[in-house]
């Protein structure tokens, strides 16, 4: 499957209290709410890119469309319907490898959508996404890793049906703590 296949949106229903969610790629439009994001000192803590300004925003933008085309990550802006298109979040697939059989995901959210389940909402859209679309790829295994004292996000896998199977080391300066590894198999039939 090459890249120009590969639907670009995907998203989640609507609830009672939360309206639905939309997962689409990251866009040029998006760097100050990027940038805006990025301000979260509890965002900055969790997470391996810097995004500091909105030039820094537009080109990690930029280094998700290239990475897209390339076919190895997949990085989408999570939007609220009827909200606008100011991101709330971001979830990405990464890794995948044609016959590769696992990849990995990742997911934020932005401080001033936090509480209200986008996080595991949009990991939910991503994992039956991943598993659609790279089924015929092998894609059987999707695994999550996060910092052990990240209490959310070991939250956020485990409502998604992540099992969390096993402790990294920490890994410094990247890593300076032990990590969860969590993981999520293919079920049946291409789904989750």
């Amino acid at each position: 499957m090459t890249t120009n296949e590969i639907t670009a949106r995907t998203g989640a229903e609507a609830t009672a209290s939360a309206p639905a969610l939309l997962l689409r790629p990251w866009a040029e439009a998006d760097a100050a709410a990027l940038a805006e994001a990025y301000r979260d000192e509890s965002l900055r803590r969790w997470t391996s890119h810097s995004v500091t300004d909105e030039q820094s925003a537009l080109r990690w933008i930029r280094e998700q469309g290239r990475r897209w085309e390339a076919g190895d990550r997949f990085a989408f802006a999570v939007v609220e319907a009827g909200a606008g298109e100011r991101p709330v979040g971001h979830v990405v697939v990464k890794g995948v490898v044609p016959g590769g059989g696992s990849a990995e995901v990742g997911y934020w959210t932005a401080a001033h959508a936090r509480g209200r389940r986008v996080a595991s909402r949009a990991l939910e859209a991503l994992t039956g996404w991943a598993f659609a679309t790279f089924a015929g790829q092998g894609l059987d295994r999707l695994e999550l890793l996060h910092q052990v004292d990240n209490e959310a996000s070991c939250r956020v896998a485990r409502a998604c049906g992540y099992e969390q199977a096993g402790t990294l080391p920490a890994a410094p300066p990247a890593h300076p703590l032990e990590g969860h590894l969590h993981v999520r198999r293919r079920v049946s039939g291409v789904g989750p």
